[in-house]
Parts: structure tokens; sequence; C-alpha cells
């Protein structure tokens, strides 16, 4: 027999950031405690609103699970003693296990005789075990900020004001702070503010929306989503596409409802982005646009009260808003009056890390190494880097980014444009701070490119100088996200850039900054953005062994990496792959360190050795050529191709012989194979 499990936490209002993790967390903690307790359940759902958290769980047994264990405790030579009595061993683990010393067996095992007791443990009332559980999950959720109320000595996300928790047709009784479960639960703040009496979740969901409540977060969207799209058309538009900000607001309402209102048209002479990013971030307003993409002056917002005269509400919404846009009209036109450039010098006085020091010496070293990269990949636009590195921070002085942060390099753009500089360098005024998220947009030319890279590897090289090192759960500087932008442009642009070389650069920048050697910095930032090419590798569903043997045997270009990965990927797709792979990792497991010295043909004694020798000296001129055309395909092709001869080598001669300078010049011969494949891959790596 089983019954449904239904668990509500009521609050006050929990902000929409914290809400997916808490029922991920939720669901992941009262799934182990129900596994944990033996008590088996069916299908798992989540609800949540601002005001509410909630669990269902259908088909919860309602007896936990007979167990039977056995256990091996201590050898029976310390468990007895010489008389045969039970020692104070015996009677722990007898104790431990909740037996009687009279249930205790040996069992023979090749060690010897041990204790040993099997045991079945009858399935209990699942009813009994539920409240420990219930209030171990509700004091279990891991918020990453928590706060008390009133003079109780709980933590939650936001106060408890109620929490329903029904086990079939009864309450599993349980307190949380001053607040007792029970079955009632509570409507909309404003418009149902009543109790009402909860019996089930189908209930529950049928009351809860009487009391203009929507529990299911995606029946929520989607009526955000229908009504959207229907005031859009209606306005001769459509919703300007923002997912994140749906999501978001998604978890902000408890019911919505969409209304639209209007921007004065003196405001859209402000740049579209900044019209936009003001009412997203500020106001968790949605744009609309034109069919040709084009701005239009209206905005919807999404209330959370159904209210009986909308234009007093929407009224409301555009006062705020012309307030936030005329303080953006003012700054727009204050900081027009001062060029980009002249605002370089006062960054001097600008500390971007008090151990890193100013924002104006951050940009002195990024200069440098985005002008050197424009150097090395494509000197023709050396000057527009050098241009755009010199200009990429000045907006920080500018009256709109110390009002609106979030728009630091789109004013920097715009400013740009307006003051004449190239488009080139004003773009990637913009796009050096790209990618803001992985998997996230990059930049789409070769100025902004550099610019991003250098302005990436000085964070990262700065950080680990000082010592601000990520640890396993913090990373404040957003050193990880760096590492994987600064990989996701060189893996996207197929950039041939040595991430020893660029960071060695980086860190000799940073001398007068370092505490310890130089080499030792390089050496760990080196390491920590390999680790992340690993985990991006591993995320693009690329065989793990073939990540860890290419990126074991040279870890230089990450471009060249990927094309080795691939590479190998293919070929141990292949039928004849495991053979290939043993005889390879034979090779490396028999030369250990290698034998660096001249074959000579004169100690060859038998044929085996000579077609090996013949077959190497074959291929050796168009695999060089292969591998610097970075056709690494065809490069694993051709050394496959030598399988035959090796397999054939190990089974004709004795590698290991007598004769030490047969011995050596055998090693000598498998060494120069394995120089075939060991700048591509370390093959002992490789699970065949």
């Amino acid at each position: 027999m089983s019954a449904e499990l239904l668990l509500e936490i009521g609050t006050e209002e929990i902000p929409a950031g914290f809400i997916p993790k808490a029922l991920e967390d939720m669901q992941r903690l009262l799934c182990k405690e129900l596994d944990q307790a033996r008590i088996a359940y069916g299908e798992v759902q989540t609800f949540a609103t601002p005001r509410r958290l909630c669990i269902a769980i259908a088909d919860v047994a309602r007896r936990q699970q007979r167990q039977e264990i056995e256990v091996t405790g201590p050898p029976a030579r310390i468990a007895f003693d010489a008389e045969g009595k039970p020692t104070k061993a015996a009677e722990g683990f007898a104790r431990t296990n909740g037996v009687e010393l009279s249930e205790l067996q040996t069992i023979e095992t090749p060690k010897g005789d041990y204790l040993f007791i099997s045991k079945v443990i009858e399935g209990g009332d699942s009813a009994a075990q539920l409240p420990r559980i219930l209030e171990s999950v509700v004091s279990g959720i891991p918020f990453r900020k928590t706060m008390r109320w009133k003079d109780l000595d709980v933590r939650f996300v936001r106060p408890v004001h109620w929490i329903v928790a029904i086990y079939g047709a009864e309450v599993v009784p349980f307190a949380f702070g001053d607040v007792q479960a029970g079955i009632l639960s509570r409507g909309h703040r404003f418009m149902a503010p009543d109790e009402f009496r909860v019996s089930s979740l189908e209930d529950y969901l049928s009351q809860a929306e009487a009391q203009h409540v929507i529990p299911q977060i995606d029946k929520r969207r989607s009526l955000i989503e229908g009504q959207l799209a229907e005031l859009a058309t209606k306005l001769g538009g459509q919703i300007n596409p923002d997912p994140e900000l749906l999501e978001e607001v998604s978890y902000l309402v408890e019911t919505p409802l969409a209304l639209a209102g209007s921007i004065e048209e003196r405001f859209l002479a402000l740049p579209p982005e900044l019209l936009i990013t003001s009412m997203r971030e500020h106001q968790r307003y949605f744009t609309l646009i034109d069919a040709k993409g084009k701005l239009l002056p209206y905005f919807i917002t999404i209330a959370n009260t159904i209210v009986t005269d909308p234009s007093v509400v929407i009224a409301g919404n555009e006062r705020v808003l012309r307030a936030r846009l005329s303080d953006a009209m003012f700054f727009w036109q204050e900081d027009r009056k001062t060029s980009l450039d002249t605002r370089l010098e006062p960054l001097k006085k600008v500390v971007y890390q008090a151990k890193l020091g100013t924002s104006y010496e951050k940009i002195e070293r990024f200069t440098i190494l985005a002008t050197e990269l424009a150097e090395q990949l494509n000197p023709e636009i050396k000057g527009l880097v050098e241009r755009a590195a010199r200009l990429a921070k000045c907006d920080l002085e500018t009256g709109m980014v110390y009002e609106f942060p979030e728009l630091q390099g789109v004013m920097g753009r715009e400013y740009a444009l307006l003051e004449g500089e190239d488009p080139r360098v004003a773009t990637a005024i913009f796009e050096h701070y790209l990618p803001t998220q992985a998997g996230g947009e990059l930049p789409s030319d070769d100025v902004g490119t550099f610019v991003s890279l250098a302005d990436k590897i000085d964070t990262l090289c700065g950080c680990f100088t000082v010592g601000l090192i990520p640890t396993g759960t913090a990373d404040p500087y957003a050193l990880r996200r760096a590492a994987i932008g600064i990989l996701a442009i060189i893996l996207e642009g197929n950039l041939a850039i040595s991430i020893p070389r660029l960071v060695a650069r980086s860190v000799a920048l940073l001398e007068p900054k370092a505490k310890r050697p130089l080499d030792e910095i390089t050496a760990e930032v080196v390491e920590f953005i390999r680790l992340r090419l690993v985990n991006m590798l591993a995320s693009q569903n690329f065989p793990s062994d073939v990540v860890d043997a290419v990126l074991s045997a040279s870890f230089n270009e990450p471009a060249d990496a990927l094309a080795r990965v691939k590479a190998l990927t293919d070929l141990k797709a292949r039928a004849d792959f495991e053979p290939l792979a043993v005889a390879f990792k034979r090779v490396v497991n028999i030369i250990k360190g290698g034998v660096e010295q001249a074959i000579d043909p004169s100690l060859f004694e038998a044929d085996c050795e000579k077609r090996l020798q013949q077959q190497l000296d074959q291929v050796l001129g168009g695999l060089e050529r292969q591998i610097e055309a970075a056709d690494y395909v065809a490069a694993l092709g051709t050394i496959a191709g030598l399988r035959p001869a090796v397999d054939n080598f190990f089974d004709g001669v004795m590698v290991m012989a007598e004769n030490e300078k047969v011995r050596t010049n055998r090693l000598a011969l498998l060494t120069a194979v394995s120089h075939l494949f060991t700048d591509i891959a370390d093959f002992s790596k490789i699970s065949a």
C-alpha cells in the first residue's frame, strides 16, 4: 500500500534567483532521506511561487522495505579468548549491531575466521519516520544566504509562516521554529490572503488557483508568454527575445498579468541597449521590436495582482520609467561633453585591485599583450588593436556607467562611434568583455578578440601573481570564467596561440607585483587553463581517455590540442583501434624513458627489425608534413599503418636481448617509433 506525500513551505517573498536551486535541493534531500529510510516512492513533482516551495511525491510506501543484512566483524582470534569466551571486541560488535552474543556466528575467509552476523530488519511504519525526515529536509535546504527572525533558533531564506505536510489523509506532525505543520495553506497575499484546507495535490492545485495562486512554474511561464505575445501583436510588434528575463519573472509572480506602457518619444534618442538594459535590469520590463528589429516605444510589465483599473498601474510604471530614463538622458548629454580618450588619465586614480594597482596600470599591461597578439596573428590591425585597448575601460569614468554599471562597454562603444572612432575600435570596446558566460557570444572581429584575450589573461595572471587563487567553492574574481572565455575565443577562431608563451609574457609584465618566482606562477596559470580545457572537452562528449592522452602529450596551443582530440576520437571509433592501441602502449611501456641514440642497422639480427626500420624511414617525411599542416587525421592514419610492422617486431625478437648493444639498438628503434605519436597523444593513457 502507498499514499501521496505533500510538503509546502510558506514564506515571505523569496528572491527569484534562489528558487530553482532550492527546489533541486529540496527534491534531492527528500529523496535521499526516503532512500536511506528504505521507503519506496513514485513520481516526484516540485512547485514554487515567490511565497512557497512545494514538493509532492506519489506512491510513498506505507511501510519500510524489509532489509537483510550481513556484517563481518573482528577476527575470531580477537573476539574470543583462549577459553572460548567472548572478549570486549565481540561484545562491542554485538552491541553495535543490536544482537545478542548468542546470535554471533563465525565465517571462514581467506584471511582466517571472522565474526559474522546475518539478520533481518523488518520494515516499520513509514508514517513514523516522516516527521523526522521532513524536519531534516526543511532545515537542510542549503541557501547561499539565510536569515533568522524573532528570537527563534532556526534559519531559512525568508521567515516561514506556514507549513503544509500531508501523508495520505493525515498530517505529518513536526515543527520548524514556531510553525507547526498542518493542512492549511494560504492564497495570494493581496487578492486572497485567507487560509484554505489541503487534502491532496490535486486539491491543493485546484484550490490554490481559485485563491489566485498558480503553483506550477511551467503553467505560469506559458501564461506570461501568451499574454506577452497577445499584447505585442496589439501594439504592432513582437517581444524582444529574453529567455532569462522570462524565467526570472516566472518566479516573481503568483498570478501574472501583463500590462503595456509607453516610452516617451524623446527617450528613443538614447542607444537601444541603454533603454533595454535599464528597463530589464531595474524594472524587469520586456521591450518590443518591429519586424526589422527596431525598438518600439512600448514596454510590458508583469504584475502580480489582477487589478480593477490597469491604467493606474501602467501610469505608475510609466512614471518610474520616466524618472530613470530622465537620469539616463542627463548623463548621456553630459558625458558627450568630454571625449573618451581624456578619461584615460583619471583612471590612474581608480584602484583596480589593491594588490594589482590602478585601472590605468592594467590597461598599460593588456595593451602591450593585445598589440603583441596582433603583431603575431594580424599585423595589419595592430594600430586599431592598440587604440581599442587604450579606450577599452575609459567609459568607467562616465556618469552613465557610474549610474548604470551594467552598461560598461556598451556606452564606450556608443561614445566612440559618436566621436568618430573607427567602427572596429568602437565594437572592440564593447566586445572585449565577451564572452560574459559559458557558451555566450564571442567577439566578432580580430580587434575585439585580441583585446578580450589580453584583458582576460592579465586578470587571470594578475590574480595568481598576488595570491588571489580560486578555491573549490570560491572564485570571487571569476577566474574560471576568464579561463573558459580565453579558451572559447581561441578555439572558435582556431587561433595559433601558445598558452605557455602568452601566460609567461603576461606574468613578466606583472613582475613588480610578484612575491614569488615567475616561472612558478606561470606553471600554475598554465595548469589552471589546461584543466579548464579538459572540462570543456569532456563536456563536448569527447572520450575522457582521449582528452587525457592528448593533453598529457602536449598542451601548448588549445586549437591544436582540439584538432588532435578530434582526430584521435575518430581513430578510436575504428574497429581495428584496440590492437593498434595495445601495440603502441606496449612500445611506450617497454622503452620507459626511451633511448636517444642513432639506430645501427648492422646490429639487426632479424628481418622484422629491418622492415620496421624501412617503414619508419618511409613514413617520416610525409608524416612531418601532415603534422606541420595539423592534418592529424591523416597523420594518425599514417602512424596506424606501422602497426603490422610493430606487431611483427614484437613477435620476431626479444627486445631485452642479453647482448647490451643489440638491446639498446632495439630500444632506440622503438623510441624512434614512439616519437611518431608522442607529440600527438600519450597512448599509455588510452583505454583500449
